[in-house]
């Protein structure tokens, strides 16, 4: 009996830190599909400018040819944010939910650092969207009206960056304040509180000791930064406390 009722608590403890789990896995899958959608479209609208559109006889052969690469690979880019974002909320919670034990933690790992990916791809590519819109210009228009394109095209673009930078740094988390649904035996970690003006403080205090290779590190893979951080706060897992 004692048993018994032992083993049903455990199972009982599992299925409720599985639930919590899977709020993270929900939020990623989400996340890669509001992606998607995006990058769909934006492919879709560069398709559109090798497919349907008449380039004017006489027009510089090198400035076509630049129009047409930065086109193709903008498409390129947003295909590839597709395909990542479509694989990551097909298999990410498949693997999840049929995967042996310990593939829920897995799957919202590696969803984490792939969705970050497939963002990059997303952003990058828009980008080169917006290269392509000003080398469009110059294709088939005259030089005034491709000048007054290219500046407000080029405004937009700095805007885009700019804010978002600036949404970025407000939300961010650093590594060593990120928390997952993943339990630690070390309960300070979980303990721990801090407001948005610590928070704004810790990020801008973590980003002045960062280069930009390891800021775009961190970026992408956020949980092996993440765990690299508490290993050296907190000393291996296994270690003697």
């Amino acid at each position: 009996m004692l048993h018994a009722d032992k083993r049903a608590l455990e199972q009982n403890l599992k299925v409720n830190l599985l639930r919590i789990r899977e709020k993270e896995l929900r939020f990623y899958t989400d996340n890669c599909v509001a992606i998607g959608t995006q990058a769909s479209l934006l492919s879709g609208f560069a398709y559109s400018g090798l497919i349907q559109i008449v380039i004017p006889e006489g027009r510089n052969d090198t400035l076509i040819t630049a129009y047409l690469c930065v086109t193709v690979t903008a498409m390129g880019l947003e295909l590839i944010a597709v395909i990542n974002a479509m694989l990551c909320s097909m298999l990410g919670p498949g693997l999840a939910l049929r995967g042996p034990d310990g593939s829920m933690h897995r799957a919202v790992d590696e969803m984490l650092e792939e969705y970050r990916l497939t963002f990059f791809f997303f952003g990058i590519g828009l980008v080169a969207f917006h290269f392509s819109a000003i080398l469009f210009a110059w294709v088939e228009f005259i030089w005034t009206v491709a000048l007054a394109m290219s500046v407000v095209l080029s405004l937009f673009l700095y805007g885009m960056f700019h804010y978002f930078l600036r949404i970025y740094a407000r939300f961010k988390v650093p590594p060593s304040l990120m928390i997952t649904g993943r339990f630690d035996t070390d309960s300070s970690v979980y303990e721990r509180t801090i407001n948005a003006a610590e928070l704004r403080s810790a990020n801008l205090a973590h980003n002045e000791t960062q280069s930009v290779r390891q800021q775009v590190k961190e970026y992408l893979y956020p949980i092996s930064t993440a765990q690299s951080v508490l290993r050296d706060t907190h000393g291996p897992a296994d270690a003697p406390r």
